[in-house]
């Protein structure tokens, strides 16, 4: 940059400017004060209003968020028990560990600001929970140390009590009423051909109402009443009789219809290996594979019930005869679905493994199924539920974490869309299978620790035992919630091996030797200003305290936990705010000596010094973002305060000094004396500069 342009750009800023920019200094100032000394103006506030009673609004008031060491509390060291858990699932595991205590903290023992982390030392995990204003260290040992509890939950439609007689009546006159009403609409429908003017003037389906009564297509799994209507009729038929099903009785009119899912009816015969899970077999790998080439000669579709029942290691094989019913995709694990959808329908397959041992298919017959697409009025009927509400939403099934066997993110092959998959051992499949069943088209919803953490709307019964939460998941959200399913299904033991307890009283005094140690270095500094810098140290001294309160409000602001290496990394900014302002002022120093007039030198110190201050800052920033990746606890605390101290203090150096130095050449101009900055010789420069 050239003098002349940066004369240039020094005379582009008017006296009116300059002032405005000072204003705007000032008033920024007064705005961190608020910030950071609510309870000064508050008292303020309340003087006036008592002397005047005209009702000033007071400011909110709300204190620094104090880290353990300065607000008192437990520190607490868990060793995690991963054992049991596959080496490459073992960080996951106890992070999600670290999430489940973190919400228990939360939610349990009312601390705001927890700090809960994971470490690893050697081939042991650790978790570190540190719990400010926390006194009652054995509770908070108690609920961190409690095992996750997960639980899948069913819409509750029991009343709280038995209904009175009056109550019982009141129900049956509603819903013979509702019947009544249903007879009257299905009759006008014999004559009115607009289907969708009824849906309008009858139907008490929310859902559908607005949509012509179209409740898209349906299963018969979802509404199997109306299905078997639906497939005995033709498009565009409307039902001569009321269809009753658990929500009222329908008018139902056909709409369309379309293919569904391929189903294969088919038979297995089992036989397993030692270390495989719900295994008893004596056989090992080897044997097993033996054994089920010897039963693949020998069967036929005639023999085949009769091998299972004889052979099979499956439990219930003696009287299921490895029968499977009717499945669809997905049903059932990969290798098995692939063999059994691709092999012709009478044949019997070659071995087939998956991980509950070696299989034989014997595949009955194959279907593809039909869906239609209805609408429909409903006149809704009444429940005990209605005229006594349920006491709870939601009513527990018995499936829970014990028989979830794994929670894990996908990927839906045809839309892309981010997906947790579930996976539950045999007790849960059944249990799974039950209440998909009853609740199809209805919601299931999923309890961590008492809280829901998904409530998925079931389309169709599931008799697999393996699910999918679908709902808008980022990569993200389906991440967390794997984590927090895992936890609860699969909990990883954990052993405090540490305790620490810090008291209030000291935490305290470490405050107040804190802030001693911080006004005094702040004093120091500001009287080396002045002595050494003369009028500009002073203005530079205003704009350090300007930075102070600035940095403070940021911190209250943002929500920083302020600990003693925290406040370190603020005290150690404050060094990084003066040091701008000396190397401004030195290289101000060296423009007057070289012959500048005030206001050039003074352009030209701000210009020159900033790649110096640049620099010195970024290495620092870089630093703090070292120190925040892969420092822990306070480390981290330390690097933040630094790092936004160092932030506001280029904007102090280069903004606020700036400003003020530009408002005060307006009154001392280019006649300043020994003053500033105590140089002798500015006059002779002046006249060597004319």
């Amino acid at each position: 940059m050239s003098n002349k342009y940066r004369k240039e750009a020094s005379k582009s800023l008017t006296r009116s400017q300059i002032k405005w920019r000072t204003v705007g200094v000032l008033v920024l100032f007064l705005l961190t004060l608020l910030v950071v000394l609510p309870g000064t103006f508050n008292r303020g506030i309340d003087w006036v209003n008592g002397k005047t009673n005209i009702g000033l609004p007071k400011l909110p008031s709300s204190g620094f968020n104090l880290g353990l060491d300065l607000q008192g509390g437990a520190h607490l060291t868990y060793a995690a028990n991963t054992s049991n858990v596959p080496s490459a699932d073992r960080a996951d595991s106890v992070e999600g560990v670290r999430d489940v205590i973190e919400r228990r903290v939360r939610g349990g023992l009312g601390v705001a600001e927890p700090l809960v982390q994971t470490t690893r030392v050697g081939e042991e995990y650790r978790v570190i929970v540190e719990l400010p204003g926390v006194t009652d260290v054995n509770q908070a040992i108690k609920m961190i140390g409690e095992t996750p509890v997960l639980e899948f939950k069913e819409e509750n439609n029991d009343p709280q009590r038995e209904l009175t007689k009056e109550e019982k009546k009141q129900l049956a006159d509603y819903n013979i009423a509702a019947e009544k009403k249903a007879r009257t609409v299905l009759t006008e429908s014999y004559s009115n051909k607009d289907f969708a003017s009824l849906v309008t003037k009858y139907s008490e389906d929310d859902k559908s109402k607005s949509n012509g009564g179209n409740i898209g297509f349906i299963n018969d799994k979802t509404l199997p009443k109306i299905f078997e209507w639906a497939k005995t009729h033709k498009d565009g038929d409307v039902s001569r009789e009321l269809i009753k099903d658990a929500d009222g009785w329908n008018i139902v009119q056909r709409v369309g219809e379309k293919d569904g899912d391929k189903y294969v009816a088919a038979s297995h015969l089992l036989i397993c290996y030692q270390g495989l899970s719900n295994c008893t077999s004596q056989y090992t790998k080897e044997q097993a594979l033996s054994k089920i080439k010897e039963l693949k000669s020998e069967t036929t579709p005639a023999n085949f019930a009769s091998l299972v029942k004889q052979y099979s290691t499956e439990p219930n094989a003696k009287t299921s005869a490895g029968d499977l019913g009717k499945f669809k995709a997905g049903d059932m694990v990969k290798e098995f679905e692939q063999v059994a959808f691709s092999m012709p329908v009478g044949a019997i397959s070659d071995p087939v493994e998956t991980q509950f041992g070696y299989h034989l298919i014997y595949k009955k017959s194959e279907e593809v199924s039909k869906q239609f697409q209805v609408a429909r009025v409903l006149i809704r009927a009444k429940t005990e539920a209605d005229i006594v509400p349920p006491k709870e939403e939601w009513k527990f099934t018995g499936l829970s974490g014990k028989q979830l066997k794994r929670a894990e993110v996908t990927e839906d092959m045809q839309t892309g869309q981010i997906q947790v998959s579930l996976n539950f051992n045999e007790d849960g499949t059944k249990l799974f299978a039950d209440i998909t069943t009853r609740n199809a088209n209805k919601l299931v919803a999923i309890f961590l620790d008492g809280e829901p953490i998904s409530i998925p709307r079931v389309n169709e019964p599931i008799l697999s035992g393996s699910a999918v939460i679908s709902g808008g998941f980022t990569l993200t959200e389906a991440k967390l919630l794997a984590q927090r399913l895992n936890s609860g299904a699969l909990p990883v033991p954990v052993e405090i091996i540490s305790q620490q307890t810090v008291g209030a009283s000291l935490g305290a005094d470490s405050l107040q030797k804190s802030f001693v140690a911080g006004l005094w270095g702040l004093l120091a500094v500001i009287v080396f200003m002045i002595v050494y810098y003369r009028l500009p140290g002073v203005f530079a001294s205003v704009a350090l305290l300007i930075y102070a309160s600035l940095s403070l409000a940021l911190f209250k602001l943002i929500g920083v936990t302020l600990t003693l290496s925290g406040i370190a990394g603020f005290i150690l900014s404050v060094g990084m705010a003066v040091d701008a302002n000396v190397l401004i002022f030195e290289r101000l120093k060296e423009e007057l000596q070289a012959g500048r007039n005030l206001k050039s030198a003074l352009e030209e110190a701000f210009v020159r010094a900033w790649s110096s201050i640049r620099d010195s800052n970024i290495t620092t920033l870089i630093s703090c973002v070292f120190l925040l990746w892969m420092g822990t606890g306070f480390v981290q605390g330390f690097a933040v305060t630094l790092a936004i101290g160092v932030l506001v203090s280029m904007f102090s150096a280069i903004i606020i000094t700036r400003t003020i130095m530009r408002w005060l050449l307006q009154w001392f101009g280019d006649d300043a004396n020994c003053l500033f900055l105590g140089h002798k010789n500015i006059e002779q420069n002046n006249e060597n500069a004319k």
